[in-house]
């Protein structure tokens, strides 16, 4: 790409985000206090506002639908420039306590929490901590020679390491946030090479596990407390949290996870350790059998707070721009208009890129995708099993773009 051309794509991504948009205000539902808009953005004229995206509209009545039929519980969120444009809850954060999902509810996130290690790991070659060409050994020692002097924090990110980690102990119940590092840590050592590094082996261990490792040992601090402060704190994420099984059961704020059995009955899987999921994908598993998400993975937050992180993302606040653009920048290809970033996927829909990343676990889902051309933000937090959330972020697209129904950017 030429660079007048790269300047009229920067250009077009900073005017989606409030440099052209007519005078005029969203008469749509309210901004939620910290997804406000900053200062100086114009307001949204209310003719840019796409029908299907208005309370009222298609994707509002599908959400509503699936919520009557049982079939979602949680929050749906739809921004633009800042504004909030669409904000539903549906069904009950806590059954037993008789609390009902809200704005505020903070959701697990699963995968759609690993973009945040990738942050981080910018941030510090941002800094001129770290080079993403570093390899593994250059800040981590007791590595594999083939692992140490051929791995590059590019391929880890990438999803390319070519290596392979063993599967996890989805029996074990941890006690502690140390018990769970300690694991995890000595998890990720027993990965193996299975391909040359630049092969594509996404969703490895390795993958999360090791950029999580690099962090500490260059930032002299826990995974959980570099991302708390230099990711959550610095976009206003004040909601988000890698928040323990004891706040878990007691933080009303917390959506408890409601897992199927193989009877078809549900149950609060952080309430009901010994019960495990019966889905082939993550046969036996229960999420709060884990103290405290993985480092690089994982972590809490609320649909507000992934707005703001996806602004400050997209303003410098939390990379500067250049390093933001190239987190999401495309660098391996998937099938057809996506792509792989770091820690995410990318695509073009409707001639503009969408980035953002899913999560699941047994009760539970997460996606967010951002619309960096056009200002939009989509969120989609559950706390059900069932839900169909590709077919939910597919709507999302839908109405945001006006293409035809897809996926949503990937779990």
């Amino acid at each position: 790409m030429d660079s007048d051309s790269a300047r009229g794509i920067n250009r077009r991504r900073l005017l989606g985000w409030g440099g052209s948009a007519a005078a005029g205000v969203v008469t749509a539902a309210a901004s939620p206090a910290g997804a406000r808009p900053r200062q100086g953005d114009p307001a949204p004229a209310d003719s840019d506002i796409p029908p299907a995206t208005r309370p009222g509209g298609a994707y509002d009545q599908y959400v509503a639908k699936l919520a009557a039929e049982g079939r979602f519980s949680g929050v749906v969120l739809l921004s633009y420039r800042g504004r909030t444009v669409l904000s539903r809850s549906y069904g009950m954060a806590d059954r037993e306590r008789g609390i009902r999902n809200h704005e505020g509810t903070a959701f697990s996130l699963g995968s759609a929490g690993k973009p945040f290690g990738a942050v981080a790991v910018l941030q510090l070659a941002q800094q001129g901590r770290l080079s993403l060409s570093d390899t593994v050994g250059t800040h981590l020692e007791g590595f594999a020679e083939d692992i140490a002097e051929r791995v590059t924090i590019h391929h880890l990110l990438t999803g390319t390491s070519g290596l392979n980690t063993p599967d996890e102990d989805v029996q074990r119940v941890f006690r502690s946030r140390e018990e769970v590092h300690e694991y995890h840590e000595r998890w990720v050592r027993q990965s193996a090479p299975v391909a040359a590094p630049g092969t594509r082996t996404s969703h490895s261990g390795a993958d999360v596990g090791i950029p999580a490792l690099i962090v500490e040992a260059v930032s002299g601090t826990s995974y959980w407390d570099y991302v708390q402060e230099n990711v959550f704190g610095r976009c206003g994420m004040t909601g988000s949290a890698f928040c323990t099984r004891p706040q878990w059961l007691t933080d009303e704020h917390i959506a408890h996870p409601y897992m199927t059995l193989a009877d078809g009955s549900q149950v609060d899987a952080v309430r009901n350790l010994d019960k495990g999921s019966p889905s082939p994908e993550v046969l036996g598993k229960n999420p709060g059998r884990t103290f405290i998400d993985t480092p690089g993975d994982g972590g809490f937050a609320t649909a507000p707070d992934l707005v703001r992180f996806a602004r400050a993302l997209c303003d410098g606040t939390v990379l500067h721009r250049p390093w933001a653009e190239l987190l999401t920048g495309a660098k391996i290809p998937h099938s057809g208009s996506s792509f792989g970033a770091y820690d995410m996927p990318v695509r073009i829909v409707d001639g503009q890129w969408v980035f953002g990343r899913a999560g699941g676990n047994p009760g539970v889902s997460a996606n967010w995708n951002v619309y960096p051309h056009t200002g939009w933000v989509g969120v989609v937090l559950g706390n059900c099993d069932g839900l169909p959330l590709q077919e939910i972020t597919g709507r999302e697209t839908q109405a945001i773009t006006g293409a035809a129904p897809g996926g949503g950017t990937g779990g």
